[in-house]
């Protein structure tokens, strides 16, 4: 055998040997996390994506999956008082970085890097939590039946028109915890002073103001408001169904982003981190994108026009002191102007 093949075989039995061993230990977590039984997973991340999510899961891994679904305070309160008690029953938990953060510094986190994190941008992993597995963008969203859109406003300030007035609605930011982070976050686009006037603007606009971010779009799709503030993925979600709908292409847009965590008291911690590697995977992002998520890795968008030029800033963090602070301000304002959702 000449020395050119006997390299050539060399490096090929050194290469099958490598992947084999990266197999092998995937297969081994796997095997392990089935004689556990089974992950459990608290999150707040749509029962809907995560049923399709889980299905393949399962089909996958042969792993079994139990979802408990919350929002993100019931998630964080439910998760860290079982922690506090010492009979956690969870594994992971996902949801929005705000309680994210706070259940960090609790010291419910066990740090792992998984392997899947490898296909997201530097500047979406937190260097505790791991990769932003996804944005949830709030944006402004229009019924193209009732303005069209060469009529629709073309930014933040547009939206403050007097033609838009009694046009628009949105959640109640002194209720809605996520849209009092926007309008705190507003001096991120915009500068703190500019901001300041823009919010007193926006306030004696008189929107009709809504529990949450779902019905604000809701009005949309019937025309019976034809402006929002809300989630951009709606326009997607509700298209589907043959709604009308469009966003407004603000370039750079807030919201905020959600990631996923292992106990470090994970009574299933190879269930655990199983899961975590197939949920931060290629397939389950996919999964994600397709159901109008705007996910962070690399090269998955959802199929929404122009999604792949939004320029995602991060909404403020705000702790209950805060919150409790802004929700006052914001009441002099909007609940002093604004109408209130019949």
């Amino acid at each position: 055998m000449s020395k050119k093949w006997t390299r050539l075989s060399v490096f090929a039995a050194a290469f099958f040997f490598v992947a084999s061993q990266a197999w092998g230990q995937d297969a081994k977590l796997v095997a392990a996390a089935k004689k556990e039984g089974k992950v459990v997973v608290y999150g707040s991340l749509e029962s809907d994506t995560v049923g399709t999510i889980k299905k393949a899961f399962q089909k996958k891994t042969g792993i079994e999956m139990e979802y408990w679904r919350a929002s993100a305070t019931k998630v964080m309160d439910r998760a860290m008082g079982e922690y506090r008690a010492g009979k956690p029953l969870f594994d992971i938990i996902l949801t929005n970085d705000n309680p994210m953060q706070i259940m960090l510094k609790e010291g419910i986190f066990a740090k792992y890097n998984s392997p899947s994190a490898a296909d997201f941008p530097k500047d979406a992993i937190d260097p505790n939590l791991g990769p932003r597995y996804r944005n949830v963008i709030v944006g402004v969203v229009y019924n193209k039946n009732v303005i069209k859109p060469a009529d629709a406003p073309k930014s933040l300030e547009d939206l403050i028109s007097p033609k838009y007035k009694g046009k628009l609605v949105m959640p109640d930011p002194t209720q809605h915890t996520t849209t009092t982070q926007w309008v705190a976050s507003l001096f991120k686009l915009m500068g703190k002073e500019k901001a300041d006037k823009y919010i007193r603007d926006l306030a004696a606009m008189k929107p009709i103001l809504v529990e949450s971010l779902l019905p604000a779009a809701e009005r949309v799709t019937t025309g019976e408001t034809p402006i929002a503030i809300t989630y951009v993925k709606y326009v997607f979600i509700f298209g589907q169904k043959g709604a009308p709908l469009d966003y407004v292409r603000l370039g750079k847009m807030m919201g905020d982003g959600h990631y996923l965590g292992l106990n470090n008291k994970a009574p299933h911690p190879n269930g655990g981190k199983a899961f975590i590697d197939y949920f931060l995977d290629d397939e389950s992002m996919n999964i994600m994108a397709k159901m109008g998520e705007f996910v962070n890795r690399k090269g998955v968008y959802p199929p929404l026009p122009d999604a792949d030029k939004i320029q995602f800033v991060e909404m403020l963090d705000l702790d209950k002191k805060g919150f409790a602070e802004k929700k006052k301000e914001y009441s002099k304002l909007f609940l002093k102007y604004s109408s209130a959702s019949p």
